[in-house]
């Protein structure tokens, strides 16, 4: 049996910390090690999108993620501070098969797009772009300004996946559950992981445009 792949996830200040979440969860029950890292940003949006106030320090930042997805999981997460810059992701010589930032902001989309590190969540993409490791980004805005798009197109040539969340509806979604499961499933996908949260196109592959 293959060892359990190693995914770096990093939550930033965009909306959309659900998503994150739910990814967090699916990532852990399906025996990923998770490096894990937010932002301070991403403190203030879990509280306002999910009346959750996250501790800063690292010990107990863990113990309140593990209080929500189990804490059987403990052995496979591993969280670590903004600045810890001798956390495995920060090195090219790290464990990390994978990263996704999600939700990722205009910033953080920003500063990878222009290489910079300063902090470990900026340095941890900066290494799975050089290093040629999947990195996911879900930037969640709207509208996407000149510089936004430009962004995204610069990272999609450095070889990173956008991956905003838009929901489809050919899946007949009837609750808020059903949105979440269809962006975190496409990540799953994306990852190479088994997911059981978005059926497939019926019949098949999608039409194409005419």
């Amino acid at each position: 049996m293959p060892a359990p792949r190693t995914i770096t996830l990093a939550w930033t200040g965009a909306s959309g910390l659900p998503y994150g979440v739910r990814l967090l969860e699916h990532l852990l029950a399906a025996g990923c090690q998770v490096h894990f890292a937010l932002t301070q940003a991403a403190q203030v949006v879990a509280r306002q999108e999910m009346d959750w106030t996250l501790p800063s320090q690292p010990d107990a930042l863990k113990d309140a993620l593990l209080a929500r997805c189990g804490h059987e999981y403990g052995e496979r997460l591993h969280v670590h501070g903004l600045q810890d810059w001798f956390a495995p992701p920060a090195s090219g010589t790290g464990v990390s098969d994978a990263m996704v930032i999600c939700p990722c902001t205009m910033g953080t989309l920003a500063a990878v797009a222009s290489g910079l590190a300063q902090n470990l969540i900026e340095r941890a993409a900066d290494v799975s772009l050089k290093e040629r490791r999947p990195l996911i980004l879900v930037p969640r805005e709207a509208p996407l300004s000149v510089l936004h798009l430009e962004n995204m197109l610069r990272l999609a040539r450095a070889g990173a996946v956008i991956l905003p969340p838009m929901p489809a509806f050919y899946t007949h979604p009837q609750t808020l559950d059903d949105l979440l499961n269809f962006t975190v499933g496409r990540i799953l996908d994306h990852l190479g992981l088994a997911q059981n949260l978005v059926p497939g196109w019926p019949g098949g592959a999608p039409p194409q445009d005419a």
